[in-house]
This record gives structure tokens, sequence and C-alpha cells, in this order.
């Protein structure tokens, strides 16, 4: 097992060295030039559209849920275990590449999540779906390249990432936890909850998603102020250790060159696993959403990167940081391994906080975790979908998904993080491809809804066809109808500035010709 991890690892350094990181980094800095920083300028846009965006549904998958599944994905075991990884493989330095990594990512994850909307369809439920398998076959009008797509995704998702998301949790509640269960019964109570919310189906995730993964993110994140707040005064320094870091010598990393270069890879991996922008995954998310317009979507997803890297990873590193559990000299000592990723940023908390704290941070991991299954099982499901409409064919990723859950309590760490960053890299590789083949859709659409905006239309709302800032008319008629007169003085304008964003798919009748078509 070990010599297959260690195979693992180096083909998962190559993939993230060579090819993952340039591409993914030049993709964003690409998608924000052509959106003159979309990611800056709008956004309070961006705050504003998840403020009013739980209504509008109209039985459907709200932007808010939409946004909230998504979220469930990226906040987890990335932002704990994910970041102690980093610094541990890469020093404090590998923070800031997360930190590059999602500002430029912000920009894809608009593009990823516009691009789906405006290539979504509506299922045979009534629901929404969409994503890149969505918009490369009628987008790029490549079918066979949204099947490769959708069978990356489905085990991507449904196997490697749950496998990560379930390793994880049962290190929380396996030996030695508060729990102590043993393996094999700490796998048994992860298939039984799994089980009973994959297999409800899409609405049934998004309803346990909506309220689960914003309130254990706040719970980590409050725990986290509280932590900086008391050692405040070690913050300059924490940021000074960061930065300098990025840029200069680790002895325990081989050097300045091997400093460097192992904290610009384990900080993009870990980004990229973490914030998912580029990746993918996101998107199947995002076109379940009812809204008026692609952009609103594509705002709030755009936030979701933030959220993930900028706040919480940041946080969980600073407590990592200020704790004195980790430095530098513990991992050129040996002391300190990357197998104790799984435990680092609890014994962080524990050693500013207290011992108490390991019951809490056990129900967060174990929580955020569950979530990220939950949402990962969700994207496997849509791609399924994708491949073939018979509703027999929903059962097997929902199945598999459950058994992965079983499977990575088992395995062991480093086998199923290496895995799961070298399916990553192929599916968001995959992925990026189509985003700048299709970007000027996307810039399009932020156009639209500029000038909209310019106009005074505080919820602007999208026609896909004979739209003068669009290549040409999207297909299918989920945003068919009349184009809107975004330049009457009306009362509609009025109201919606009364209710921001409150209900975009309702409270405007050519709304209901965009979304509900």
């Amino acid at each position: 097992m070990d010599a297959l991890a260690a195979q693992l690892e180096a083909v998962s350094d190559w993939i993230t060295l060579h090819i993952t990181m340039w591409v993914l980094v030049g993709t964003g800095i690409l998608m924000t030039v052509r959106t003159g920083a979309v990611q800056l300028r709008r956004l309070p846009d961006m705050f504003r559209q998840v403020v009013g965006s739980r209504s509008g549904a109209q039985g459907g998958i709200s932007s808010f849920q939409a946004f909230t599944i998504s979220l469930a994905a990226r906040v987890g075991i990335g932002n704990v275990f994910g970041v102690a990884a980093a610094l541990i493989l890469g020093g404090p330095g590998a923070i800031f590449w997360m930190w590059v990594v999602a500002l430029v990512g912000m920009a894809t994850a608009f593009f990823e999540a516009t691009l789906a909307q405006m290539f979504k369809v509506r299922h045979a439920d009534g629901s929404f779906r969409g994503g890149p398998a969505y918009y490369m076959a009628r987008g790029l009008r490549s079918r066979p390249l949204g099947v490769l797509f959708a069978c990356l995704t489905i085990f991507t998702c449904g196997f490697s990432i749950i496998m990560v998301q379930s390793n994880a949790v049962a290190g929380v509640i396996g030996p030695g936890s508060p729990l102590n269960l043993s393996p094999s019964v700490a796998a048994a109570v992860l298939v039984g909850l799994s089980a009973l919310v994959i297999l409800g189906g899409v609405r049934r995730v998004a309803r346990v998603t909506e309220w689960m993964a914003p309130v254990m993110a706040l719970v980590y994140v409050v725990m986290a102020v509280v932590i900086v707040a008391l050692h405040i005064t070690q913050l300059p320094g924490v940021l000074a250790t960061i930065v300098s870091s990025a840029f200069g010598p680790y002895p325990f990393a081989g050097g300045v060159t091997g400093g460097i270069i192992a904290a610009l890879t384990n900080g993009t991996r870990r980004g990229l696993f973490s914030n998912e922008a580029g990746q993918g995954t996101a998107p199947f998310a995002a076109a379940t959403a009812t809204v008026a317009h692609p952009v609103q979507q594509g705002l709030i997803q755009s936030l979701g990167v933030f959220v993930d890297t900028i706040v919480v990873c940041t946080a969980t590193a600073f407590i990592i940081l200020v704790s004195g559990v980790y430095s530098p000299a513990l991992v050129e000592a040996g002391t300190l391994t990357p197998d104790a990723a799984g435990t680092l940023t609890s014994d962080a908390v524990a050693a500013t906080l207290g011992s108490w704290t390991a019951v809490p941070m056990a129900i967060v991991i174990f929580v955020l975790a569950f979530s990220s299954i939950i949402a990962a099982a969700t994207y496997s499901e849509v791609s399924m979908t994708f491949i073939s409409e018979r509703p027999v064919w929903r059962w097997l990723p929902r199945l598999v998904s459950v058994a992965s859950t079983g499977l990575g309590a088992l395995a062991t760490l480093t086998v199923v993080w290496n895995t799961v960053d070298i399916t990553m890299a192929v599916m968001t590789l995959t992925n990026l491809v189509a985003l700048i083949w299709l970007a000027r859709w996307g810039v399009g659409a932020l156009r639209d809804w500029d000038a909209q905006r310019a106009q005074g239309r505080a919820v602007p709302v999208f026609n896909g066809v004979g739209n003068p800032y669009l290549p040409g008319d999207l297909p299918g008629d989920v945003w068919g109808g009349e184009r809107p007169q975004t330049t009457e003085p009306d009362e509609q304008d009025e109201t919606a500035d009364a209710v921001p964003a409150a209900t975009p798919a309702s409270s405007q009748p050519a709304a209901s010709t965009g979304a509900d078509a």
C-alpha cells in the first residue's frame, strides 16, 4: 500500500507542477482580464445577490440552495485537513498561493456558473440540470466531450472525493476519537447516514445542505475568530511569514528552489481541492437554481470561492500558525509528517482554547465532511443523468456514492488523497479547455447584466434569443422569449430596489420567460 501511495504521489506532483498549476492560474488571469476583474468590481453585488436569493424558486431549487449545495462541497475537509497538509508539505507560503488561486479562480468560477445557467436544460421532474457536460455538448456542440467529462465527474465525485471526505469522518469517529468506534463500525455508520440522504435525490440534498453547511461553516469561522482575537498581536507576524515564505527558502523543503516550488505546488493543489474553481463540479449546483439572469448565479458562485479560501482556509491557517503546534523546524526534524494533517487543526484549536474543544471540533469536521459527501454525490448523479435520462440509471451513482463512503472509511489517508489529486487534475483540465472556448458567451452575458444595471434595473432579466450581447441564440427554450425593455422607468425597478433580488423569478413577468420556460 505504501508503494502505491508513493507512485500516486509522484504522478500527482508531476501533473500539478507541470500542467495543472499553470493552466489553472493562467485561465483565471485570462478570465479576470476578459471580465474587467468581475470578482473585484462586482463584489458588492455578490453579497447583495446572496442576501436576496432564498426565494423565487417556484417549487424548484432557489439560488441560495444551489449556492449552499456548492458551498457544502467547497467548505469541507479541504479547509481543515487540506490547509494543514499544505502547511506541512509546502510551508506557510503555500497559503499565499492558495490566495492567488482563489482570487483569480473567482473569475473562473463566475464563468463556470454563468455558462452552466446559460446552457442548462429542464429535467423531466421539473428541476433544472446543467454543468460542464451540458455546456460542452450544447455550447461546443460536442456530446462526446460532454460524455467524457460526465464519466470523469462520476468517478471523481462519486468515488475519489467521497472517499477522501469519508476517510476524514472516520478519523473523528473511529479509534482514538471521542466515540472510539472500530473502523468497520465507523464505515457502517457512514454508509447508513449517507444512504438516508443520497438515496433521496437532489431536492433532499438541497434541503439538508441549505442549513447544515452554512451553520457549521459559521461555527468554525466563529471559533477561528475567537482564537485570532486571543492572539491578535501575532497576526502581523503571521501575515509576514505567509507572504515572505511564498518566495523564500525553507530548509526542510530542499533549499530556495525547493521551498518555492513546494509552496507553489501544495498551495495550488490544496487550493483547487478546497475551492473547486475551474474543477467543474460547482457548476452542476449552479445550474439547478431558478434565477432571472445567469450572471446572478455566476456572482453567487464566485463569492463561494471567496468564502471558502479567503475566509475559511485563512482562518484555519491562522489557527495553526498562532497555536504553537506547528513550525517548519518540526517538519524538518520529521516530528510533524503529512500523516499528522488529519489532527493538526484539532490539536491547534485544543492548544489555544483547551481540550474541551475535542468534541465540538469532531462535530464540525463530521458535518463539513458529510455535507461534502452528499454534495459530491449530487454532482455524480447529475452527470449520469446527462449520459442517460432513464430514471433507473440515477440509482447507479447513488449506490456507488454510498458504497464509496464505506471504502473511504477503511482506506489509508495517503492513497485517497493522491487518488483525488490525480482525478481532479484531469477533470479540471478538461473543463478549462471548454471554458476558454466558451468565454465569449459568458462575457456577453456579463455585458448584458452590466448594461441593465447601468440603466437602473435592480434585478436584470436575461433573454437568450436575439440578445445583441451574445454571439448567437442559446439552444433550447429555457432562456427564450422576448427581451425585456430595460429602458422603461417603470414601477418594477422601484419594487426591485425595495426588495433586492428577493423574487427574481416571479416579481417580473419577463423573468418567468427566461428561467421558467
